[in-house]
């Protein structure tokens, strides 16, 4: 008789396993069991990158002309016929206030040393060429041509001796200065202010998160994507064209994103270890939750830098690559040193805390990512004052935009640079001396291949003397084939005003006309005059740049978070900060008291080219705090059906992390205000300004608002959308990660109800 005792009983229901993370996830688990391996490769990577911008770096280059334009036209056409025109020149300018003869003998002193620096070329002798003496014997104007096709290829050195020659040159009673695009690029000298981005954003970390290490695992990740990506891009402009400042904006945006994406992870790898997983399991589960979030925010801003390509603009599409280029690389460290990194620190993440904050959370304490007190309250109130908070977050971002109706498009010259600067003081020389139009004349180039030279040259010395608008005009250059001529026209007025722009259009009018008969062509070029050109075909290219950065964005969303509300709302927001930006830089290049704040003095044009890339910028960048936002919002959805709930936990818990996210980005921006560039101060002050609006009356205020007053119909999409679209889980799956002790430890904000699926 069998025993009872020793009766075998019915099997111990087993637990089911643990479901299978997603790809990220695998890769986390990776990463973190090879750390060793990762960090080794991405010094490797290091040294290869060092070592093809060794062998093959190029240098930066831009053509800011408008292909197809009079303008390029001209420049073809003098390029052609007259090679010896077409390099490079500095402008050197004396000033006597007895008259050029009594200094004489000093300025031809002068010219002397000058040509005899290294990469000149030649000095033209002013005393002998007519029209180089002001009218009243005081100003002088020396051209000095150098040995360099482009500015760029000038080195700093060099330039820097011309200036100190010029400078040991001035006595009393005697001004000297020397201007051009070379002394420009030296006096501005390196452009960036990198170093400043990093300590402000240490700073916050270290408030952020009262730890040493926490606060050091963002800056580390983004500096080591900072340094490969800074060190692939001197090889790839080997391969394409772009523009010096391109760097700069890379550096912005690597440094931004790449710590903003790492703050996220470490915010959530800290809300599992307190759920109680293990190093390995917590560091899988941020990268399986907010690892899809990095990954959608990276990927919409490279959506929005390759509407860039749409311009058809060759310096948009080098700033597009190199930026991408930076973007890529930090995402990828983002995604596998990080995970690497918590291989070795992850244990001691809350180590090194500082003496005025509390020791690190216990289990079931409150961490970054769950909502406190006061960012609860402030999402009740939010709730409750929907209708007011929509209203106000309109009006406030219509308000910061309201600037920008009155702005004035155009490239910033000389005259809008500091005064202690070279260029500044010779352009003021020249204006004075000259008149305000010797700063900037138009060329004139007549092609007379099969033409009546003397009969075109003949009509063209008749008709423009009587033009409104024209100071002085130059006698004809022909070259030695007698095939093209060159005219330069001195207008009355200075580069940037209206009044030289319609003498432009003017030109190009009436000019053909005059023509009529003799079988010549002319085009109006010159500095000024491409300037147009690059304003106009910028200014006509634009909404397609918008149309197709909008749209791609919003079919990410779209498949990110099966919403069309989510997707739509999403594009009027990040239209409506931008806009806000954008009034705040025609603010200030008014050049009034919040010009002056920023160290603008005078009225400046706003260059057409920052507003498109300021767009495909600050598009990409807010659509990140839209993803790390609303994917914690979808997370409650889906787990309880309760969009108001979902709305208001999902703000109360995202909040901090999303301010401290917008304060280092604007920290990053807001350092390379400084810069005597004001391309990059421009687009520096923009992207702060855009960031602080998006991040405080965008997505704490209006988004909010606006889905409590959808309501359910925010997470709304069609059922046709839904069987087509694939669904990518941005928010990825919390509970599949779960210690087996229970529901408590989940470290998302508790729910009042049971989980639900999603309502369809």
């Amino acid at each position: 008789m069998t025993d009872l005792a020793t009766r075998p009983g019915p099997a111990a229901p087993q637990a089911p396993p643990p479901p299978r993370p997603g790809p990220l996830g695998r890769l986390a688990r990776l990463a973190h069991r090879r750390r060793g391996t990762v960090v080794l490769a991405w010094i490797a990577a290091l040294g290869l990158a060092l070592g093809l911008t060794s062998a093959f770096g190029g240098q930066f280059t831009a053509d800011y002309s408008a292909p197809g334009s009079d303008s390029s036209a001209a420049a073809d056409l003098i390029e052609e016929r007259f090679p010896g025109l077409a390099g490079t020149e500095l402008g050197l300018v004396v000033h006597a206030d007895s008259g050029i003869a009594s200094v004489r003998d000093d300025v031809e002193a002068l010219l002397r040393e000058v040509g005899a620096a290294p990469h000149v070329a030649g000095v033209e002798d002013p005393f002998a060429t007519p029209g180089a003496i002001s009218a009243d014997g005081r100003t002088l104007l020396a051209t000095v041509r150098l040995d360099v096709d482009v500015p760029d290829d000038m080195p700093v050195a060099d330039s820097l001796h011309i200036v100190e020659l010029t400078r040991a040159a001035e006595a009393p009673g005697m001004q000297v200065a020397v201007g051009g695009e070379p002394v420009y690029n030296a006096e501005r000298g390196e452009i960036g202010s990198e170093g400043i981005g990093l300590i402000a954003a240490l700073v916050i970390l270290l408030l952020m998160f009262g730890s040493v290490v926490a606060a050091g695992l963002p800056l580390v990740v983004a500096v080591a994507g900072l340094a490969v990506s800074s060190a692939l891009t001197r090889a790839l402009i080997a391969l394409v064209d772009a523009p010096d400042w391109s760097t700069s904006l890379a550096t912005m945006i690597g440094i931004g994103i790449g710590i903003d994406y790492v703050l996220l992870m470490v915010t959530r790898f800290r809300e599992w270890r307190v759920a109680g997983l293990d190093p390995e399991a917590a560091t899988v589960a941020t990268l399986d939750t907010a690892g899809r979030s990095v990954l959608v925010a990276g990927t919409t801003v490279v959506v929005s830098m390759l509407g860039l390509f749409g311009m058809g603009l060759s310096f948009m599409r080098g700033a597009a690559l190199v930026t991408i280029l930076g973007v890529v690389v930090v995402v990828t460290a983002s995604l596998t040193l990080f995970p690497a990194l918590l291989g070795y620190l992850g244990r001691h993440v809350d180590r090194l805390r500082l003496p005025l904050r509390r020791s690190a959370p216990a289990a079931g304490h409150r961490v970054e990512g769950r909502p406190g007190r006061g960012w609860q309250r402030w999402s009740a109130q939010v709730q409750r004052h929907r209708v007011l908070a929509t209203v106000a977050g309109v009006g406030i971002l219509l308000a910061f935009a309201a600037p920008f109706l009155g702005v004035r498009f155009g490239f910033p010259d000389a005259g809008n640079g500091q005064e202690h600067m070279s260029t500044r003081q010779a352009h003021d020389l020249v204006a004075d001396g000259f008149g305000p139009g010797a700063n900037g004349p138009l060329v004139l180039a007549v092609d007379l291949a099969g033409a009546d030279g003397e009969a075109a040259l003949a009509a063209l010395g008749g008709a423009l003397p009587d033009v409104p608008g024209i100071a002085a005009v130059t006698p004809p250059r022909v070259d030695a084939t007698g095939r093209a001529a060159l005219l330069t026209v001195v207008p009355e007025t200075g580069p940037q005003e209206a009044a030289t722009e319609d003498l432009v259009h003017r030109l190009r009018e009436d000019l053909p006309q005059t023509l009529a008969g003799t079988g010549a062509e002319v085009h109006v070029g010159g500095a000024t005059a491409a300037s147009l050109d690059s304003t106009a075909n910028t200014a006509s290219r634009l909404p397609l740049l918008i149309v197709s950065v909008v749209a791609l964005s919003m079919l990410l969303l779209l498949v990110a978070f099966r919403s069309v509300a989510v997707a739509v709302q999403a594009a009027v927001m990040n239209l409506l900060s931008v806009a806000a930006s954008y009034g705040v830089v025609a603010l200030v290049l008014q050049g009034g008291w919040a010009g002056r704040l920023v160290g603008i003095d005078t009225e400046t044009p706003l260059p057409a080219f920052v507003p498109v890339l300021m767009f495909a910028v600050l598009f990409g960048l807010s659509m990140d705090y839209e993803v790390f936002l609303v994917s914690r919002m979808r997370e409650g959805w889906v787990r309880t059906g309760d969009s108001a709930l979902a709305v208001t936990e999902g703000l109360a818990a995202t909040a901090r992390v999303i301010t401290a996210a917008a304060a280092i980005m604007i920290a990053v921006f807001a350092a390379f205000v400084p810069s005597p560039d004001i391309v990059l101060k421009v687009i520096g002050i923009g992207m702060a300004a855009a960031i602080l609006l998006d991040a405080t009356v965008v997505r704490l205020l209006l988004l909010p608002a606006a889905m409590h007053l959808l309501g359910r119909a925010t997470w709304w999409m069609p059922r046709t959308l839904e069987r087509v679209l694939p669904e990518l889980a941005v928010e990825g799956r919390p509970t599949d990660h779960l210690p087996a002790q229970g529901a408590a430890a989940v470290p998302a904000p508790p729910a009042a109800a049971a989980p639900v699926p999603a309502p369809r």
